[in-house]
């Protein structure tokens, strides 16, 4: 079988990460805009499952070309465990943000007066001053919960994205349980469901550097303010799941693979 070119891998990635964004922060726009909604009725699980799907869909589109990485922290992590080539990395990673970026874009186009309408609020990205920050990081009225620390974030990043690689080599390790191809971006789909549901609050689980850049970079080009302001949207957002990505991938080879391959 004819290889496809690193050409086409861009291409393909490019496109999954873009409805990626375009349904995963087109239902926080949804969820964020709607006026049936009232503020302490904002809904976390409409967010989280809207979040799975577009992982789904995403991952069933792009998937037979290019992997599907749609996160640059899956790409970092497969070059780091060695089966996916070094050279690949960059060309993957600028794909993915722009893809990112032009599902973003997708968004703002979609929700355009609901967004002018409300002052362009940050449905884009994760941290402080996202409609999700309304109600957790030290937002008023009932959803102010309680405030978490840029570290307590980036903490969240790791184990979320670490979580996020467990599931994704387990699902697609020929030698574990076998999960048939047609059913990998599904299950894929669920770890993501299950990261937001249980570990996404400190942070808004941006668990995909790109996810969170590209989306960010429209935001402040289409008036969202402080989208840049302070250190937190480099560190929570992009070093955490880098390092989490990878830590993932070496305890899933150390913990689970090793015992795997010595079986045959």
């Amino acid at each position: 079988m004819k290889k496809n070119s690193l050409l086409a891998e861009c291409i393909a990635e490019v496109f999954g990460t873009f409805i990626l964004i375009l349904l995963g922060d087109g239902v926080v726009a949804n969820v964020g805009l709607a006026p049936r909604l009232a503020a302490p009725a904002y809904n976390w699980n409409t967010i989280t499952f809207g979040w799975a799907m577009a992982v789904v869909v995403a991952v069933y589109v792009a998937g037979g070309v290019s992997g599907a990485h749609i996160n640059p922290a899956v790409t970092l992590t497969m070059a780091v465990r060695g089966v996916f080539p070094w050279k690949k990395v960059l060309p993957y990673w600028i794909s993915q943000v722009l893809g990112a970026f032009l599902g973003a874009l997708g968004v703002y186009l979609v929700y355009m007066e609901g967004l002018v309408a409300a002052g362009v609020p940050n449905v884009w990205c994760t941290g402080p001053g996202s409609v999700f920050g309304q109600a957790f990081w030290g937002g008023t009225g009932a959803g102010a919960l309680t405030n978490y620390s840029l570290v307590n974030a980036v903490i969240a990043e790791i184990f979320g994205t670490a979580v996020l690689l467990w599931g994704v080599l387990a699902v697609g390790d020929s030698r574990n349980l076998g999960v048939g191809a047609n059913l990998g971006p599904l299950l894929v789909g669920l770890v993501v469901l299950g990261v937001g549901l249980c570990l996404g609050g400190p942070s808004g689980y941006a668990i995909n550097p790109a996810r969170d850049l590209g989306p960010r970079l429209l935001g402040t080009l289409v008036g969202t303010k402080g989208l840049f302001t302070g250190v937190y949207w480099i560190v929570a957002p992009i070093i955490g799941p880098l390092v989490g990505g990878v830590l993932g991938g070496l305890t899933y080879d150390w913990l689970i693979g090793r015992t795997l391959a010595a079986k045959g």
